[in-house]
Parts: structure tokens; C-alpha cells; sequence
């Protein structure tokens, strides 16, 4: 049986942020052969197209990771109905210079987790239009639109909600064999 090493990006800077929870929770629901590393995007300068010739160690080290692995795993949280500049960021630094992007052809899948009653649909929506065009074959069905209501994450890191756990249990299912399927 292969490994799979993921790349995982979070949206979010947050220390209690829900989608590093959820990141953390989508690991535990995977099979053996995957491990998943959280990829720091926080140190990140702010990307200058000046820079592309001579990138800041914080870049290489990121593109070096995303380079290392068989797929990725973007968590995002939806910043006034995008994504957050910090995920942007680290996306363009990623995708530079031009012909040298570290994406291209990366198996990815897209879930985020808010309080709101539609989840982080509208940034998944602008985050899947991004990948799209860096040549990143992105998960399509099923989408993963979670709201953040009382006791979804156990204080274990768990899914506490059984049907929460068990949408997400299938999501990681799909998104497990078309890693398999596309790395």
C-alpha cells in the first residue's frame, strides 16, 4: 500500500480557529497510509512580484513542502465571502514566478468550516476558480459546507456530532481515493 503525504493549508491564523480543528479532525478520519502536514503560511511576506527572482527562505520552504507532497488539503474560513488574504498569499508566492508554480498538477480537496448557516461556501467557490487555474485537479462531490454549531469538535479534537461524523467520514473517503486516484 502507497503513502500519501498531504500538504494541508489553513486559512486561518486564529489560535482557537475551527478550521484548524477541523483539519486536525479530517487527519484522525483517514486511513493509515495518509499523514497529513500543516503547512505554516502565517511567516509568509506579503507576495511582491519584485521578489520572484530572489523568494524569501518562508517561500522556498513552502513551495519545498507543497513539492514533497502527493496531494494537498485546503481548510478555509470565508472572510467577508472569499478567502482569507493570508490563504491568497501563500497561493501566489506558491504559483511564482511565472512557469514555476509548486501546485500544478497537486490532487487537492476543499471543506471549511463557520458559524454560518451556509458554511464557507461562497470562499470554497473562489478558492476551486484559484485552483482551477493553477492546474490543481480539485475534489468536486461531495462539497463540504460545515456550520459550526455546539459540540461539533469533541474537546479529544473528535466530530461530535455523529451525522457530522459520518458526512465527513465519507468525505474523507472520496477525497482519500481521489488522491489515490490523481497523485
Amino acid at each position: 500500500m502507497a503513502n500519501y503525504r498531504i500538504a494541508v493549508l489553513v486559512g486561518s491564523l486564529r489560535k482557537d480557529s475551527f478550521n484548524h480543528k477541523l483539519a486536525k479532525s479530517i487527519a484522525k478520519l483517514a486511513p493509515p497510509n495518509f499523514s497529513f502536514e500543516h503547512l505554516e503560511i502565517g511567516d509568509l511576506p506579503l507576495y511582491n512580484q519584485d521578489d520572484d527572482k530572489n523568494q524569501a527562505p518562508q517561500v522556498l520552504r513552502l513551495k519545498d513542502e507543497v513539492k514533497k507532497s502527493q496531494g494537498l488539503l485546503f481548510v478555509t474560513p470565508e472572510y467577508n465571502r472569499s478567502i482569507p488574504g493570508v490563504l491568497k498569499n501563500a497561493i501566489d508566492h506558491g504559483s511564482r514566478p511565472y512557469g514555476q508554480s509548486c501546485w500544478a498538477g497537486k490532487p487537492a480537496g476543499v471543506l471549511g468550516v463557520s458559524v454560518g448557516a451556509i458554511g464557507t461556501a461562497l470562499a470554497q467557490q473562489h478558492l476551486r476558480n484559484i485552483l482551477a487555474y493553477l492546474d490543481v485537479p480539485t475534489l468536486g462531490q461531495p462539497e463540504a459546507f460545515i456550520q459550526a454549531k455546539e459540540g461539533l469538535f469533541t474537546d479529544g479534537g473528535d466530530i461530535g456530532i455523529e451525522e457530522s461524523r459520518k458526512f465527513l467520514q465519507g468525505w474523507v473517503e472520496k477525497y482519500t481515493k481521489w488522491i489515490e486516484k490523481h497523485a
